[in-house]
């Protein structure tokens, strides 16, 4: 009987902690900056999102990632991206930078690229809800020259809070703790050479 109550305890406190598993991965602190970066992987609510910060002041400049290489039909994303960026009336305080690497480790090096001219001490990165916690503890370890803040770009078809109640809210949700855990584990012990997540 001891024994049961025990593990009807342990149930409950696992499924208290695992109702909260996706608020865990948010973070919003987002600081006045001297640049805010989007990062590359969704091209609706992060761009959306960085613009919103740029004209509310947060940072004089704006850089929007784009993965070099990527193609949507017969046209390279970077150009879509800079043909978007040309459309604008802040044109002039935005630039695309082209992003080699397929993981947020190795993204870090095209950013602290595109960074290096505009000579900031203080970025603040826009990525979705759900990659926040990860995005900010890459980017602080593999990029400590700058202060870093972070806030999220919502997409409720993409992720939510209550995420045992929606198929893709559980998959982003999963997946990113996965690759959370990876990163705590392995990936930050690593030398500064970008990883595969």
């Amino acid at each position: 009987m001891r024994f049961l109550r025990l593990l009807l305890v342990v149930v409950i406190i696992g499924l208290v902690l695992a109702s909260q598993a996706a608020r865990v991965l948010i973070v919003n602190d987002p600081q006045k900056s001297d640049a805010i970066v989007v990062l590359a992987g969704e091209t609706d609510s992060r761009p959306a999102r960085g613009l919103v910060l740029l004209r509310q002041g947060m940072a004089p400049h704006l850089i929007f990632d784009a993965e070099a290489g990527e193609q949507v039909y017969d046209h390279q994303l970077t150009d879509l991206a800079q043909r978007y960026v040309n459309t604008l009336p802040e044109a002039n305080r935005i630039s695309v930078c082209a992003i080699g690497g397929r993981s947020t480790a190795a993204e870090t090096v095209d950013v602290a690229r595109c960074l290096q001219p505009l000579a900031p001490h203080r970025v603040l990165l826009v990525t979705s809800e759900f990659h926040t916690r990860r995005a900010f503890m890459i980017f602080s370890q593999r990029l400590p020259q700058y202060q870093w803040s972070v806030t999220p770009a919502r997409n409720s078809a993409q992720f939510g809070a209550a995420w045992w109640t929606n198929r893709e809210w559980a998959k982003a949700t999963l997946d990113e703790w996965m690759k959370l855990i990876w990163w705590e584990a392995v990936d930050r012990w690593r030398s500064s050479v970008p990883s595969s997540q």
